[in-house]
């Protein structure tokens, strides 16, 4: 009886869960379907147009992949501290997404991705563009894969992955640049660590100079000039080192000047608006908090332009360069990007970013760590600040691992230096009393989920006879716990900072990406290659 009244009970989510899932999958085929009949009608001149056209097709799916599982990382932290809706996320990063790959995403794009093979040693040029094909969809097959288990990995390293493996199984070992891998290898370390050093350091310059002050309003007027002033110069410099880079190319010296003009510039314009927008404001940390939307919007934004401008490529690179070989009939290490391909490419980030993005952005926004507004402009941050540190030290860098890792970073932050809960649970004071108090009841609704349920039940009511405890206390004393016990009550309360088990599932969908994907990509070049 109780089951069917559950059954009852779950019956409309599931449905609705159902009909949700079935609209998005239909967009998805939709767009593809549109995608193949423009190339086959509008196309129907160009030789092997059948081939091409489902070459489109892959590579619209590529992109849609790519909106629904990277774009993540730029608008997760802004929607997850409510300075976005979910909608309007998608609306901006759609907008912005599409009018980087389109304005900045340049006339030529390089046929093999961070030159991971030589393409001097393939002689065929059939081997060429079935080797461009299987690591397209191999790479687009397992973004597919990690959207699905809600890991967010880089689409640089998707496809570079599958160049990698059906390249191996075409021509052999010898064919891989072993160096530019251990490069890139190398980033899976440098690109995390640094975003979350960086975002760790801005939130602490947060904390420190204006919630740790007693007057928070008078120190933010003060504080959060010079932040955007800095928030102002690292993504002009990022923009003019990434964004832009395809339409004018710079040295790190010169964006640099042009970051520290428009830095000032900022400074002077947004010092009377935060003195004039602070007389609305009081000196609730919420109230603080809201100084930092609009500048946030802002990065969330100009992440996406930069992003849509340089990973557009991952899709249509491939796409680019097999057009390019039927087309001439030789392989070329550049190749035109002609505006179909383009346009194809932008919009398919934006359909995959409205239909399956929402799924990433709330892993990025809400499952690591709780992010406020002040965190989350951290984050965003320390993306553009470790793209400018990367690029001036020649390092190679993911903009996904970049984001993730800052905020884990974030997470790390508020639990290790600002909740030293073990010597506060240990002897607790009468005037901490309201506070513990508090403490005891959020313990209480996060216990472990993995906890034994007899062991859980004894739990609660030693934190209830605690709680009892503290009612009694009106000056002086203290309440003592177990080590048993502030060992556990610290792992609950770690929990709510940084979810360990996110931790572990991102870092292993990260160490496979790559393998994952040249996997898929050799296993498909050795199948296609049975036939052709």
């Amino acid at each position: 009886m109780k089951e069917k009244i559950l059954a009852d009970k779950l019956a409309p989510k599931n449905r609705k869960y159902f009909y949700t899932e079935f609209y998005k999958l239909g967009i998805g085929v939709l767009f593809l379907i549109l995608v193949m009949l423009y190339t086959l009608v509008d196309k129907s001149g160009m030789p092997q147009i059948t081939f091409l056209t489902f070459v489109a097709v892959v590579g619209a799916y590529m992109a849609i992949n790519i909106g629904a599982n990277d774009v993540a990382n730029n608008m997760g932290p802004a929607v997850g501290s409510k300075a976005l809706t979910l909608v309007g996320a998608i609306i901006i990063a759609a907008i912005f997404e599409a009018s980087g790959a389109l304005i900045a995403g340049g006339d030529v794009v390089s046929t093999i991705k961070k030159g991971i093979i030589d393409p001097n040693m393939i002689a065929d040029t059939d081997v060429f563009i079935w080797v461009m094909f299987s690591a397209l969809l191999g790479g687009a097959l397992w973004l597919n894969i990690a959207t699905a288990f809600g890991a967010p990995v880089s689409t640089t390293h998707s496809i570079v992955g599958g160049i990698m493996g059906a390249g191996i199984i075409s021509t052999g070992w010898e064919l891989i640049n072993w160096s530019t891998m251990t490069k890139i290898a190398a980033s899976w370390v440098i690109s995390p660590v640094l975003g979350g050093l960086i975002a760790a350091l801005f939130l602490y310059i947060i904390q420190d100079r204006i919630f740790h002050k007693e007057d928070t309003l008078e120190s933010a007027k003060k504080a959060v000039p010079f932040l955007i002033a800095a928030m102002s110069f690292a993504f002009i410099t990022y923009l003019a080192l990434k964004g832009i880079k395809k339409i004018v190319k710079l040295d790190i010296t010169t964006a640099l000047a042009v970051g520290s003009l428009f830095a000032i510039a900022t400074y002077l314009v947004i010092k009377p608006l935060i003195v004039k927008a602070s007389a609305q404001l009081s000196n609730a940390k919420s109230d603080i908090n809201k100084l930092f939307t609009v500048p946030l919007i802002f990065a969330a934004a100009l992440l996406s332009f930069a992003h849509g401008a340089n990973d557009v490529a991952n899709a249509i690179g491939p796409v680019a360069a097999i057009y390019e070989a039927v087309q001439s009939g030789s392989i070329v290490e550049k190749a035109a990007i002609p505006p179909w391909i383009m346009i194809i490419g932008a919009l398919g980030i934006a359909v995959g970013l409205a239909t399956y993005g929402p799924k990433l952005i709330k892993t990025v926004g809400s499952e690591i760590t709780d992010l406020d507004q002040a965190r989350a402009w951290s984050v965003a941050m320390s993306s553009a600040i470790v793209v400018i540190i990367a690029s001036w030290l020649g390092l190679p860098v993911s903009s996904t691992h970049i984001a993730i890792g800052g905020v884990f970073g974030v997470g790390y932050l508020r639990y290790y230096l600002y909740h030293k809960y073990e010597s506060e649970i240990e002897g607790v004071k009468a005037h901490h009393v309201k506070s513990i108090n508090k403490k005891l009841v959020k313990w209480n609704q996060k216990l472990l989920d993995e906890e034994d349920e007899n062991e859980k039940t004894q739990f609660l009511n030693r934190i209830a006879a605690k709680r009892e405890e503290l009612k009694g206390i009106k000056t002086g004393g203290e309440i003592e716990f177990t080590k048993k016990e502030i060992k556990k009550l610290v792992k609950i309360e770690k929990k709510q900072y940084v979810r360990g088990k996110m931790l572990i599932k991102i870092v292993t969908a990260w160490l496979v990406t790559v393998p994952m994907s040249a996997l898929i990509a050799a296993t498909l070049y050795f199948c296609i290659r049975l036939f052709y």
